[in-house]
């Protein structure tokens, strides 16, 4: 630990450096207008990786943006690590929510603010750095380790499974780590054990065949928007659960042994109330807010625009009126499943004064990783000794679909190892990355590789 610390203390500016050339890259893999920038991404990501002397360092072009991969020199007396991150970032906007240019980064009270400071670049290239000191304590490396780092998880990763499925034998491992979560306080570490799945579809709701004068129509005939709304409005119940027949048939129900474990996690309900500047929340009757945000599946409208939306008045009733709509889900939900019933109960509650189309876009399944396992047990000796204190199991709200499918398709559990805070504000308007965390992945992951190769031994 000394000896990482030492290193790590001695290179803290030219780490904290590259990852703010990384973080001026608008590598916005959902806008067609930032394909070349997510391509330079990529390309930096590369070239990192190979100053880390490995002798496999490539990008693999894809029917979408580029997967990085490498691998160091696989030895068969130790056990392989595959490291998962991406490089891709969500969309900046509303740009003028923001107090600084997205990416454009600034320190500020010890945060880095940027635009995939956290999500996920912050994190993913903790590996990258974490692996350089290990080549700088000398020696060789106690596992061998595989990096696949792709450009596409903000837009559900759409062929990363075709890329995984067609080089099953180049990425066989023992373990898969991925610094894409959060802990629950810097001095209260943890590992994420569950995540839930998705279900990402946009709605259209279209009433007459051009928009009308709201004077001359309005009154008679109905408006999409209106519509939508009544719409979405029945689809909850008054205790805020989900109406959508069958909705619930396979959610996973927890004990009330599991349930009082998930009790013993810190939270601040105040706390939680003013960093948000609510006065109070309001979720699924019955369920804490841990639990609501955690082991309960959700339905929430990401964003709804229709008619005139832009400087003044204009007096229209609108053709067309849209939402998107995402459906966080818990284990045993099967997110094909929750489409369809999600899109034959919107068709059938569309009164006839209106046509709807629903649009899916990207899902994934939840998943659950097993805290016996090796892998756990080496993340959770690593972060002992590097925080000096055991970390709490947890599940997250977020979804990260790949998990399921490196399950499925390579056979090995997955580790959530991750060092972002719920409050860093990821997805949203100044995100930020703490440079308390950034430096303590670089620190963390290290360890994890020494006892995964020492409790893979036993």
């Amino acid at each position: 630990m000394e000896s990482i610390k030492a290193i790590l203390e001695s290179r803290k500016d030219v780490f904290l450096e590259e990852l703010l050339q990384l973080l001026r890259i608008p590598s916005v893999s959902a806008n067609p207008a930032h394909k070349a920038d997510v391509a330079r991404t990529a390309d930096m990501v590369r070239d990192r990786l190979a100053e880390l002397n490995m002798p496999k360092v490539e990008i693999y072009q894809t029917a979408g943006h580029p997967i990085v991969y490498a691998e160091t020199e696989q030895k068969a007396d130790r056990p392989t690590v595959l490291v998962y991150g991406h490089y891709d970032v969500q969309p900046a906007d509303p740009l003028h929510l923001w107090n600084s240019p997205p990416f454009e980064p600034v320190i500020i009270d010890g945060k880095i603010y940027a635009r995939g400071s956290c999500d996920d670049k912050g994190q993913m290239y903790m590996h990258v750095k974490a692996h350089q000191v290990l080549n700088l304590l000398g020696g060789e490396l106690p596992c061998n380790i595989k990096y696949v780092i792709e450009g596409e998880e903000e837009v559900g990763s759409d062929n990363l499974e075709t890329f995984i499925r067609g080089h099953v034998d180049m990425l066989k491992c023992d373990v898969i780590l991925i610094s894409d979560t959060s802990m629950i306080a810097n001095d209260v570490p943890s590992l994420t054990t569950g995540l839930r799945g998705l279900s990402y579809l946009e709605v259209e709701v279209t009433g007459p065949n051009r928009d009308l004068h709201s004077g001359t129509y309005g009154g008679a005939v109905d408006n999409p928007c209106n519509v939508l709304c009544e719409m979405i409005a029945q689809m909850k119940d008054s205790n805020r659960g989900i109406t959508i027949p069958g909705f619930y048939d396979d959610v996973v129900v927890l004990s009330a042994e599991e349930r009082t474990k998930m009790a013993d996690r810190p939270f601040d309900y105040e706390d939680y109330l003013q960093h948000l500047d609510i006065a109070t929340t309001r979720g699924e009757a019955g369920y804490s807010v841990t639990e609501q945000v955690s082991i309960r599946p959700t339905l929430d409208v990401n964003g709804i625009w229709g008619g005139y939306t832009g400087e003044g008045a204009k007096t229209v009733l609108p053709s067309k009126a849209y939402a998107k709509i995402s459906m966080r889900l818990v284990p045993n939900q099967d997110p094909d499943k929750i489409t369809k019933l999600f899109t034959d109960y919107f068709t059938r509650i569309a009164p006839a004064s209106v046509k709807v189309e629903v649009r899916p876009h990207h899902g994934g399944r939840p998943a659950v990783t097993p805290i016996d396992s090796i892998g756990y047990k080496a993340a959770s000796a690593a972060m002992l000794e590097s925080f000096g204190k055991e970390p709490i199991p947890t599940r997250e709200g977020g979804s990260i679909p790949i998990v399921a499918m490196f399950k499925d398709v390579l056979g090995a559990n997955t580790v959530l190892m991750g060092f972002g805070l719920d409050s860093d504000a990821i997805h949203s308007p100044n995100e930020h990355y703490g440079l308390f965390n950034y430096y303590k992945g670089i620190e963390t992951i290290p360890l994890f590789h020494k006892y995964f190769a020492e409790y893979s031994k036993r």
